[in-house]
């Protein structure tokens, strides 16, 4: 049995699904205070990779970690979203739920750091000798 709420298929579902998207992205910036504060230091920190990167590969390593953490905070924003939509009062498992999408956020920023670490020590403090 399928949902009434899947759309068709082809390049008509590809629109809508972008649009989904959009509307999403622009409820994140909307009601989300953490995703417009990541959102700002990804805008100050793209022009860093820039500069930081010596090859593609370390540039798009720092944009894949900053988009791994939107990406994490749009999760958690969803999860909180709909544990608020469940009950506005106290319950253990929606505060676990909570609670776990803030850590997933968090393990998100370990990664960029360690990222933006590993390029920054190989370009500019290694010493030749290996990590």
């Amino acid at each position: 049995m399928s949902s009434p709420f899947k759309s068709q298929r082809g390049f008509r579902r590809i629109l809508r699904a972008a649009g989904y998207s959009w509307q999403g992205l622009k409820a994140a910036c909307s009601h989300e205070a953490a995703f417009r504060q990541e959102l700002w230091l990804c805008v100050i920190l793209v022009p860093c990779a820039i500069w930081v990167a010596q090859s593609l590969g370390q540039f798009l390593l720092l944009i894949a970690s900053l988009l791994f953490v939107l990406t994490m905070e749009l999760i958690n924003s969803a999860i909180e979203a709909l544990a608020d939509s469940i009950s506005q009062e106290f319950h253990p498992l929606l505060g676990r739920a909570k609670d776990i999408g803030s850590a997933a956020v968090l393990l998100s920023f370990m990664v960029a750091a360690c990222a933006w670490l590993a390029v920054l020590y190989t370009n500019y403090f290694s010493t030749g000798l290996g990590f």
